[in-house]
C-alpha cells in the first residue's frame, strides 16, 4: 500500500508538471508565512512548513482542531481521554507520556511553551485559534530547544464588526457555546471571546468541562508603531480513564483502568484540574524604511491539580519571559542583494513549588508524600541572514547561542536536597537555499542542527526523583523540497524528502506503579518523505471541487539503543506509525451548500522498545455537511451537522507507550454525530 501511494503521488505531481501553464495570479504567493521571520509567500521559503487556516478548522466539528492538524503529514495530535492531548511532528511523541514534548510552541508571537518545558494546547478554545504555522524540523537556530519543530499559533484575523455566536451539540453529551464580538477601527482593533465546551466522553472517567474566556486588542501609536496585547483565562477539567491491556480492550474497550494492587481510575477519581491565566504585550515599531523592532513580554500562572491512581499532585506554575528581535532590511539599489537581517533574543523565568500526597482512595490528598520546589532560566540569542542573491535564489543562514538552567529544592520530608542542573551552551546553526525555477515551481533544500534538553516533567517526573543525569537530545535535519502549482494552477504540491539523526533519544519508560521515568536511548535514524497535493476539479461562480491528500512514509529507526541486557538497535521507533495517509474532498455550491468528506489511513503502531507489540492500522471517515445563508447585508447563519468514525472502527488515538503489564490502550470514540450553527451579525449600514 505505501508503495502504490507514494507511486500515485509521484505521477499525479509529474503529470501536473508537464501540463503547467502561466497565469495571472498564484495561489501559493497568496500565503505569506511568518516562520522564520520571512514574512515572504510560501513558494520563496526554503522550509518544511505546515499551514492551517480557518477552512482547514471548518471541515470538522469545530470542536477541537485535532483532526485538522491531522491532515499535515508527519504532524500527529492523538488524545488519550477528551482533553489530554499529544502533540508530535516526525516522530517527537517518543518523549511525550502527554502533552508536547521537543516543540516549540508560540501564541501571537509570545512563548507559549513555559520554562519547565510544558505546553498545555488544550487551554485553548476551539475559536481562539484562527491560525497555525507548524515549522518541521529543528528551528533552534530562532526558536531555541526543540529538535521535532514549532508550533505558531494566532489569534483569528479581525475583519470587521462582528457579533459572533455558535453552538455544537453532539453524541457522548458533547455541547460546546461561544459567544463573541470584533471591533474594527482605523487605530484600534479588539476581538472578545467566551466559550463552554462540555462532554461525558465515551470510556467511563472521560468527562471534560472547559470555560474559557480570550481577548486581543491592538493599538496604532502614531504613524509607525503599534501595541499589541493578548490574553487568555481557561479553567480546565477532565478525567482520566488510564491504559487498559489488551484483553480489557476486547473485552470492553469503553472501561477505565479497573482496580488491582492499586485503586482503579474511578476509584481514584483520576482527573487533572488546570486554571490559567495568560497575559502579554507587543510592541512593533518601524523606525524608518530600513529598520523596525519588536518587543514583547508575557506572564502566565496556573493552578494544576491531578489525582492518579497512586498518589494526588498539586503544582502551582508561574512563568514569564520576554522576545525581541530588529530587522535591518536590504534594500535593493543600497547593496547588491536584497533581504534582511534579523537579531534578537529570548528570556524564560519559570517556578513551581510540587506537593505530592497519597491518593486517599476518593480522589482527596491524604498524606504528604514530599514538597519539591523546581525552577528554571532558560535563554537563547539569535541572528538570521535572509536574502535574495539574484532573481528568484533565496538563502538563508542563522544560528543561535542557547542556555539553560535547572534548580531543585526537596523541602520535605527532611533534610532538604539541592541540586542544580546547568546544561552546556549550544549553537545550533541553520542553513537553506530555495531556487523558483518559475513563478510555479519552486526547490528548497536546508541544513540545521537542533538540541532539546529535558524539560522539567522529565529530569523531576512521577517517579518523584530528580535525574540529573538525563542529557540533552542532539539532532541534525538534512531535507530537500519541491512546492508549486501546475495544470493552469489547478494542481498544487508540496514535497519533501529529510533525514533526520538524533543522539541521546530521550525515551519513555513506565514502571510497575505506572509511573513515568525517562532514559536516553543512545541514537535514532528518522528518513521521510511528505507529501500534500490539492487539486481544484472544477471551480467558478462560486462553485469548488476539490480533491486533496497528504501522505508521511516515517522510516524511522533505533541506530544504537541498549538498556541493560537489552539491544533494541534496528528496532522501529516506539509509538510512530511507517505510513499516515489523508484524502478529502471539499465540495461548494454557490456558496449556500458545503459537504466536506475526510479519509484517514494510520499504519500499525509499535508499543514497545522491543516492537513485540503493535497497535493495529486503522481506517477514519467523516463527513460534514452544512447549509450557509446571508440574512441582510452582513449577517450571515451556518447550520452545520456531521459523523465521525463512520465505519465504527475500534481503536486507540493515543497509546500508552513501554506501559508496565501491557496496559497500552486508551479507546476512541466509536461512530459519533455533531450538528450545530454558527452566527455572524454585522453593523447595519
Amino acid at each position: 500500500m505505501r508503495l502504490i501511494i507514494t507511486l500515485t503521488l509521484v505521477h499525479l505531481c509529474i503529470f501536473g508538471v508537464a501540463q503547467q501553464q502561466e497565469g495571472d495570479t498564484t495561489l501559493l504567493q497568496e500565503i505569506v508565512i511568518e516562520a522564520f521571520e520571512t514574512d515572504r509567500p510560501i513558494d520563496e521559503v526554503p522550509a518544511s512548513v505546515g499551514i492551517l487556516r480557518e477552512e482547514q478548522f471548518q471541515r470538522f466539528s469545530n470542536t477541537s482542531i485535532l483532526p485538522a492538524v491531522n491532515t499535515v503529514p508527519g504532524v500527529r495530535m492523538e488524545e488519550r481521554s477528551p482533553g489530554s492531548y499529544r502533540f508530535s511532528i516526525r516522530g517527537s511523541s517518543l518523549r511525550a507520556p502527554f502533552g508536547v514534548r521537543n516543540v516549540k510552541a508560540y501564541w501571537n508571537g509570545l512563548p507559549f511553551t513555559d520554562g519547565g518545558g510544558n505546553t498545555y494546547l488544550n487551554l485553548l478554545d476551539f475559536s481562539s485559534v484562527g491560525s497555525i504555522e507548524i515549522i518541521k524540523g529543528p528551528g533552534a537556530s530562532l526558536y531555541g530547544a526543540g529538535t521535532g519543530g514549532v508550533l505558531l499559533l494566532k489569534s483569528p484575523e479581525i475583519k470587521q464588526d462582528l457579533i459572533q455566536a455558535s453552538a455544537v451539540g453532539g453524541s457522548f453529551g458533547l455541547q460546546r457555546y461561544m459567544i463573541g464580538g470584533q471591533l474594527k477601527r482605523q487605530n484600534v482593533t479588539a476581538n472578545l471571546q467566551l466559550a463552554r465546551h462540555k462532554s461525558e466522553g465515551y470510556r467511563d472517567q472521560t468527562a471534560l468541562e472547559r470555560n474559557a474566556v480570550n481577548a486581543d486588542v491592538k493599538f496604532r501609536t502614531g504613524n509607525r508603531g503599534t501595541l499589541s496585547s493578548t490574553i487568555f483565562f481557561s479553567d480546565l477539567f477532565y478525567e482520566t480513564p488510564g491504559g487498559l491491556t489488551r484483553a480489557q480492550y476486547d473485552a470492553d474497550p469503553s472501561q477505565a483502568r479497573p482496580p488491582s494492587a492499586l485503586l482503579g481510575a474511578v476509584e481514584a477519581n483520576a482527573a487533572v484540574t488546570n486554571q490559567t491565566i495568560y497575559g502579554g504585550f507587543v510592541y512593533d515599531h518601524d523606525w524608518n524604511n530600513l529598520w523596525a523592532t519588536t518587543v514583547g513580554v508575557y506572564a502566565g500562572h496556573s493552578g494544576f491539580e491531578n489525582p492518579t491512581i497512586r498518589n494526588y499532585e498539586r503544582r502551582d506554575e508561574t512563568n514569564f519571559g520576554m522576545r525581541t528581535h530588529t530587522v535591518f532590511n536590504l534594500l535593493r539599489g543600497q547593496s547588491s542583494v536584497g533581504g534582511r537581517i534579523t537579531f534578537g533574543g529570548e528570556y524564560q523565568y519559570f517556578v513551581s513549588p510540587i506537593s505530592v500526597f497519597d491518593n486517599d482512595g476518593v480522589g482527596n490528598p491524604g498524606a504528604l508524600q514530599v514538597e519539591d520546589k523546581v525552577i528554571s532560566r532558560a535563554g537563547l540569542i539569535f541572528s538570521q541572514g535572509d536574502v535574495e542573491l539574484a532573481p528568484g535564489m533565496f538563502v538563508t543562514a542563522g544560528a543561535s547561542i542557547n542556555f539553560l538552567h535547572y534548580g531543585f529544592m526537596r523541602v520535605a520530608p527532611s533534610p532538604a536536597i539541592n541540586q542544580d542542573r546547568d546544561f552546556n551552551m549550544v549553537v545550533s546553526p541553520r542553513l537553506a537555499i530555495l531556487k523558483k525555477f518559475s513563478e510555479t515551481v519552486s526547490l528548497f533544500a536546508s541544513y540545521s542542527d537542533g538540541f532539546s534538553p529535558p524539560s522539567l516533567a522529565e529530569v523531576r517526573p512521577s517517579t518523584n526523583t530528580f535525574s540529573n543525569t538525563l542529557k540533552a537530545e542532539i539532532g541534525n535535519n538534512l531535507e530537500l523540497g519541491a512546492r508549486g502549482q501546475a495544470a493552469n494552477r489547478r494542481l498544487g504540491y508540496d514535497i519533501v524528502l529529510y533525514d533526520f539523526r538524533l543522539k541521546n533519544t530521550i525515551i519513555v519508560q513506565r514502571n510497575a506503579e505506572g509511573a513515568d521515568y525517562f532514559v536516553n536511548a543512545g541514537r535514532t535514524s528518522q528518513r521521510g518523505i511528505e507529501a500534500l497535493v490539492d487539486y481544484e476539479i472544477a471551480r467558478g461562480d462560486n462553485k469548488l471541487l476539490k480533491i486533496w491528500a497528504s501522505y508521511a512514509y516515517q522510516h524511522y529507526r533505533f541506530r544504537e539503543y541498549v538498556v541493560l541486557d537489552k539491544n533494541f538497535s534496528g528496532n522501529a521507533l516506539t509509538g510512530i506509525a511507517p505510513t499516515i495517509f489523508s484524502t478529502g474532498l471539499d465540495i461548494s455550491a454557490g456558496k449556500k451548500l458545503t459537504t466536506n468528506l475526510t479519509f484517514n489511513y494510520v499504519d500499525h503502531i509499535p508499543l514497545n522498545d522491543a516492537n513485540t507489540d503493535f497497535a493495529e492500522a486503522y481506517i477514519l471517515f467523516g463527513m460534514r455537511a452544512g447549509w450557509n445563508s446571508t440574512i441582510g447585508r452582513n449577517n450571515h447563519l451556518e447550520i452545520f451537522a456531521g459523523i465521525e468514525n463512520a465505519f465504527d472502527e475500534r481503536y486507540s488515538l493515543g497509546n500508552d507507550l513501554n506501559a508496565f503489564g501491557g496496559r497500552y490502550y486508551n479507546a476512541a470514540m466509536p461512530r459519533n454525530f455533531y450538528a450545530g450553527l454558527n452566527l455572524g451579525l454585522g453593523p447595519r449600514h
